[in-house]
């Protein structure tokens, strides 16, 4: 290791005295480590001090490390910016990487023929985004005034095609049915959009304005119905735009940062302060930062948290003065349009607010990292921002479905409510219409069966349906709900390989959560507890099999005979392993003597 160590510490006062990025690399290419310097020489060669290598984050990156590389920039505004760049796409893991990287939601209206809203954390060419939003259920609440008052749906049926009836979002005055062919019309659907993106850029005004007009037409045209819904329409539009003008006057956009460390193990928070009043709360954990050096810290958390697609606010308060102070005032004013300053509190109410901040930042440190039970509402809250729900789900049914080759193919449903396994709700199916070894059409049938039901019978739907499988199951699952007219049912499914969360409408944006995450531990659990109940299922049906086809061939053993075993003994093991009177309470003495001379020929029969 000397020699390679020499290498390096002789390549490192080789590099230029300018302002770059470098990266450590191991045997096999990959980035170990980013970082950037004013200087690139004397940065790097202060990693090869005695001093440093025998720190334990510096210490280790030497000893794997391999290769050293840079990037000469102009300045330490370039050099920020494109560490930050690499940080991301190469995810060394000697870096500080904020794995909670989560955006805040935008609203996405479409660019179909007939346009849809939806909320959504990914940015694409594909048609206008709106946001972003905090705090996070905002965007949903958004889009539910949109589905009640503008009838813009957020659906996945295919309007490509023509269908024969709506869905029940149409019914309940929630769409203008573009799927199904008379319901509404291009121009009256182009009319609503139009409304849509007023009010999604805040054109509040224009927006009443162009109502009214509508409004009198209607009036005059004795349009009655119309002209009233019209006018309530104008009334809550009014409304919003009263409520922006007011918070507009109120205050300044503030976030504010603070952390409780003991490594390897940190905690983060940050406060949302819109309009002078805190409007959100997120959190943040590392569970193995080895060496935790609260300049670069902070430093890389701001870059990365306002890259990510946060907005960027006019003040940001952090616990300690950074040296990089002006470069990320200037990048991020630039990133804003607008100046931004970083400020670190010393009195007064603000220097308040930061403390509550930190004293939050050592309560979630404690909830994560040592109580380790949060309680059941604070789960469901951190189970709707992780999956982008529109609501914390109280009730969550989870399915899985379990065979052996395609036989005696079960499924269960286990049902979690209000922070508890419900078991007086469990259910078990038998798969019916399935031929062979087909989870997707497994999963169809049962999610059919279950929500059909729900439906006939007039009860509510879960705050959320989990899958346990992959994409494949998750489709199948969806396409079972569509075909019942459900709509906008959060479904999510649990990939047991990775552990991987996809959500339905986002599977796109698979969610890997840390091991520690309270909500991992949820979904694990509640997907363990439908395999299991699944399994046992499953076996207890094959037993049940098993026990008919083989005691069916003993002479005087007859259905009602095999019945009445089955149901004390449970399986062939269990009648095997029976002596002759607890056979005899069972059947009878004549029966069980004949029963124990049949298995005691079969048994000699297996053995020769």
């Amino acid at each position: 290791m000397s020699s390679r160590v020499d290498e390096l510490r002789e390549k490192a006062s080789q590099l230029p005295l300018q302002p770059g990025v470098y990266l450590y690399k191991d045997t096999a290419g990959t980035v170990l480590y980013v970082g950037k310097a004013k200087n690139l020489r004397n940065r790097v060669r202060s990693y090869f001090n005695e001093d440093r290598l025998a720190e334990a984050k510096t210490g280790s990156l030497i000893r794997e490390a391999h290769d050293l590389d840079y990037i000469l920039l102009d300045n330490e505004k370039e050099a920020l910016a494109l560490e930050n760049n690499l940080i991301k796409q190469y995810k060394p893991r000697f870096n500080v990487l904020l794995r909670d990287d989560k955006t805040y939601p935008y609203i996405k209206l479409t660019n179909e023929k007939w346009p849809r809203v939806y909320v959504t954390r990914r940015l694409r060419k594909d048609g206008t985004y709106f946001g972003p939003y905090f705090p996070g259920n905002l965007a949903h609440r958004l889009v539910n005034f949109i589905h009640r008052h503008f009838k813009i749906p957020s659906c996945t049926v295919d309007f490509s095609r023509n269908h024969t009836h709506p869905c029940l979002e149409f019914h309940i005055h929630r769409c203008l049915g573009p799927c199904v062919q008379g319901l509404t019309t291009e121009q009256i659907y182009a009319e609503h959009v139009r409304d849509v993106r007023m009010f999604l850029e805040g054109r509040t005004h224009d927006l009443a304005s162009e109502m009214r007009k509508r409004m009198e037409q209607a009036s005059e045209a004795m349009e009655f119905e119309r002209a009233a819904a019209l006018r309530d329409l104008i009334h809550t539009v009014e409304e919003v735009e009263q409520k922006q003008k007011m918070a507009a006057a109120s205050g300044d956009d503030i976030d504010i940062f603070s952390s409780y460390a003991e490594p390897p193990q940190v905690a983060v928070n940050l406060f949302h302060l819109r309009n002078g009043r805190i409007v959100d709360r997120r959190e943040f954990f590392w569970e193995d930062l080895s060496e935790y050096e609260p300049q670069e810290f902070f430093t890389t958390l701001l870059m990365q948290v306002y890259s990510a697609g946060q907005p960027v606010p006019a003040v940001i308060h952090v616990p300690l003065e950074l040296d990089d102070r002006e470069v990320l005032e200037e990048l991020l004013s630039e990133k804003r349009g607008k100046k931004t300053e970083i400020h670190t509190p010393q009195r007064g109410q603000k220097r308040a607010l930061l403390a509550l901040v930190g004293s939050n930042a050592r309560h979630s440190f404690e909830q994560r990292f040592r109580v380790l039970r949060p309680t059941s509402a604070a789960i469901s809250e951190a189970l709707e921002e992780a999956l982008n729900l529109p609501d914390a789900p109280k009730r969550i049914e989870c399915f899985d479905i379990s065979h052996i080759q395609g036989t005696d193919k079960v499924a269960s449903m286990v049902v979690w409510e209000e922070g508890r396994m419900k078991k007086s709700d469990y259910r078990k199916f038998i798969i019916r219409t399935v031929v062979g070894n087909d989870d997707f059409a497994s999963m169809y049938e049962v999610v059919t069966r279950r929500y059909g039901r729900l439906q006939a019978e007039d009860k509510p739907m879960p705050g959320l349906v989990l899958i346990d499988g992959g994409l494949g199951q998750l489709h199948s699952a969806a396409a079972a709900l569509e075909a019942l007219g459900i709509l906008n049912q959060p479904l999510a499914s649990l990939a047991k390989r990775e552990e991987t969360l996809y959500v339905y409408g986002q599977e796109d944006e698979p969610i890997l959560l840390e091991r520690n995450s309270p909500v991992l531990h949820l979904v694990q659990m509640i997907r363990d507890e439908a395999h299991r109940f699944a399994v046992t299922f499953h076996r207890s049906r094959r037993d049940a099999r098993t026990l008919t086809s083989e005691l069916a061939e003993i002479p005087g053993v007859g259905p009602k005979t095999i019945e009445k075993l089955l149901k004390t003994f449970g399986s062939l093991t269990g009648v095997k392993a029976a002596s002759e009177e607890e056979l005899a309470a069972a059947i009878g003495k004549v029966a069980a003597a004949k029963l124990r001379a049949a298995l005691a020929g079969l048994a000699t029969g297996v053995e020769g």
